[in-house]
């Protein structure tokens, strides 16, 4: 192609320059002729085969958001054996590695979001979160499905990231597992047309056993055989706008599956909870007051009785600058009058917290806990320090 070019280019050089010769027109016609052929050469050469792009590369998908959140923490306790129920609590006088966090995310394409949390501890690897949210469902309308914690209550569908406490609340450990509700399935959500936000949410997993759904522990061999066999959790989530600073969200839910206990018996539990927020507007310091609580109560069906029992917590946390927070909370969780529920009776925790945040992807965290613990005569007390570091794309926290 380029010698074509460079001999038609030095034919016309020739003619131009030859005083006694001109081209005559068809000399002309033929010379357009061949630098049209070259041209049109050159564009096929340059486009990429069908679906292939230049060069043979394949094309590339969405840019994936990454992030990694590493939380460690230090700790003294009274007891040698205290009793933490969360999986990634400080458990013990030492160090403990809570977790290294990867979360993945991405709009794949207008139709659908993927959204993954892979959990690294001393112990393995475990997809805690992977599953896919559509994005462009008519009427208010949005569906996931994968693997998931479910939207039970505030806390239970949040990561330790997100914790005002370093230790998991004694309400998910008793009423789910050390891990929270999660499991396989696919959940619904309806933001309806009423004139303050109401969002409806319905959902189906499979149990997942004590560390995913301890009220709903069922026997291997029990196949899903029915939507009766999956664990069903259905929310209503009401906000209202107080004032330009003061805001309230409500919410209600309620979990029924079967347990462990026998044939066709199961388990129901019912949760209220609400969060009180004062944010000022404006306000330089980024002052702000969260108080929110919890409360579950649990029924169940065991062999020739039903038992019921409940947990809750109550907290209050306040920003004072940019960098300080702190905070209080206060648990408790009541006993079944049998051990089927595996309640370990009746427990009581105190807990304050002071957290220094040097940027928005790190953070300093010191906690004392009064634990009152079954069994033991006098609270077993606790001091805990953690440290949380962030780095990568992260989007932001649920309100």
């Amino acid at each position: 192609m380029q010698f074509s070019c460079i001999a038609a280019a030095v034919s016309l050089a020739q003619l131009a320059g030859a005083s006694a010769l001109s081209p005559s027109p068809e000399e002309l016609k033929a010379l357009e002729a061949s630098l049209a052929a070259d041209a049109s050469s050159a564009r096929t050469a340059s486009a990429p085969a069908s679906g292939v792009p230049s060069g043979g590369a394949v094309a590339a998908g969405p840019a994936l958001d990454l992030a990694l959140i590493l939380d460690v923490a230090g700790a003294w306790f009274s007891d040698p054996a205290p009793v933490q129920g969360g999986g990634h609590d400080p458990s013990g006088t030492g160090f403990t590695f809570q977790q290294l966090e990867l979360s993945a995310g991405a709009s794949v394409d207008p139709f659908l979001r993927f959204d993954s949390n892979l959990v690294f501890t001393a112990f393995g690897v475990e997809v805690e979160e992977a599953y896919a949210t559509t994005t462009a469902l008519p009427a208010g309308l949005q569906v996931r499905a994968g693997q998931f914690l479910t939207r039970f209550g505030r806390v239970n569908s949040t990561h330790p990231h997100a914790w005002a406490f370093l230790d998991q609340t004694l309400m998910v450990g008793r009423m789910f597992g050390s891990e929270g509700n999660r499991g396989l399935g696919a959940e619904v959500s309806w933001l309806t047309p009423l004139p303050w936000f109401v969002e409806l949410t319905a959902s189906g997993i499979e149990g997942g056993g004590e560390c995913c759904a301890q009220s709903h522990a069922t026997p291997e061999a029990l196949a899903i055989e029915t939507p009766l066999d999956l664990v069903a959790t259905a929310t209503l989530d009401q906000f209202f706008a107080l004032s330009p600073s003061l805001s309230l969200l409500w919410g209600l839910s309620f979990q029924t599956g079967p347990n462990a206990t026998g044939q066709d018996n199961r388990t129901d539990l019912y949760g209220t909870d609400l969060l009180l927020r004062w944010k000022p507007v404006g306000d330089p310091n980024r002052l702000s007051m969260n108080w929110e609580s919890e409360w579950v109560h649990r029924r169940a069906q065991a062999p020739r009785v039903r038992l019921s029992d409940d947990a809750g917590y109550t907290q209050l946390v306040g920003q004072w600058t940019p960098e300080w927070e702190s905070g209080l909370r206060a648990e408790y969780a009541s006993a079944a009058p049998s051990d089927a529920l595996a309640t370990q009776g009746v427990r009581r925790r105190l807990s304050a917290q002071a957290t220094y945040a040097p940027s928005h992807f790190s953070r300093l965290r010191l906690q004392l806990n009064a634990d009152d613990v079954p069994a033991l005569t006098d609270p077993v007390l606790g001091v805990m320090l953690g440290l949380e570091v962030i780095t990568g794309s992260h989007g932001s926290h649920a309100y």
